[in-house]
């Protein structure tokens, strides 16, 4: 399948800024179920500074805001060939080696809630894939889709006694519960084509788990499926904080204020 796809970020700020770094990953990655045939990452009211591969193979563009700048728009359109592997994806590789996927982090650290996820899941007699989807179900049992309860900064206990939250909830929960069983996992940021619209309000979150004799295998709590074609793995990481599509910092005391606009279309 050939996915076009369009994502723009406008920042607005109230007051001239002097000095912004952003780190944008918004680049696919080459995988052996994606193929990216072009990709154009376009700055307005700014300009790439640097270009480089992270420990997670994540093309990081650092971008500068010009002095005095009110508007920050990054813009990346192209096209990814997809094909449906089963949420496979295969042997590991990048820099940050497999026991690097089994650490905590501030947002997958498990509490009580965590860990009375992995004792239910302890008490089923399964292989390593029946063990995973039963825990990819649990948490979307305990943690309901729903949009403007959680933040960035939410940790998966946070989300867990709440019970609400969305894709990076999902997500962090069940990194936190995997890791606890002993499974390497890692947080992945990307584009999902959806069925029922074209225009989205947001980029997509999944997990992948390493599974031996598999390798990486990609889970998609929020929906109850593993990735398929419809799927555009963008950037990796322990958790939100490494692959983000967009972070940064400024100096001074504007307030920012943002605008996304994504479209992903066959």
């Amino acid at each position: 399948m050939n996915l076009s796809i369009s994502h723009t970020t406008t920042y607005t700020y109230d007051q001239p800024v002097y000095y912004a770094l952003q780190q944008v990953r918004l680049t696919p990655k080459d995988r052996s179920c994606q193929n990216v045939l072009d990709w154009n990452i376009e700055i307005e009211g700014g300009k790439i500074e640097l270009e480089f591969d992270d420990q997670h193979n994540n093309r990081v563009v650092l971008v500068s805001c010009d002095p005095g700048q009110e508007t920050l728009i990054v813009s990346a359109n192209g096209m990814v060939e997809t094909s449906d592997s089963s949420g496979v994806i295969g042997r590991h590789g990048g820099y940050a080696p497999l026991w690097y996927f089994t650490q905590t982090t501030d947002l997958t650290k498990p509490g009580k809630l965590v860990r009375n996820l992995v004792s239910t899941i302890r008490a089923e007699e399964a292989d390593n894939l029946e063990r995973l989807h039963l825990l990819s179900n649990l948490v979307l049992q305990q943690i309901t889709y729903q949009t403007g309860k959680t933040r960035t900064d939410t940790t998966a206990e946070e989300a867990l006694a709440d019970a609400v939250g969305v894709c990076q909830d999902h997500a962090h929960a069940f990194i936190s519960a995997a890791r606890l069983m002993g499974y390497p996992t890692r947080y992945v940021s990307g584009y999902l084509m959806l069925n029922d619209r074209v225009e989205q309000d947001a980029t997509h979150a999944w997990v992948e788990t390493y599974v031996e004799d598999l390798g990486w295998v990609g889970f998609d709590i929020s929906n109850g499926i593993s990735p398929d074609e419809r799927y555009v793995p963008v950037a990796t990481g322990l958790d939100y904080t490494e692959a983000a599509p967009i972070s940064g910092m400024r100096f001074g005391d504007s307030t920012e204020s943002m605008i996304v606009s994504l479209q992903v279309q066959q």
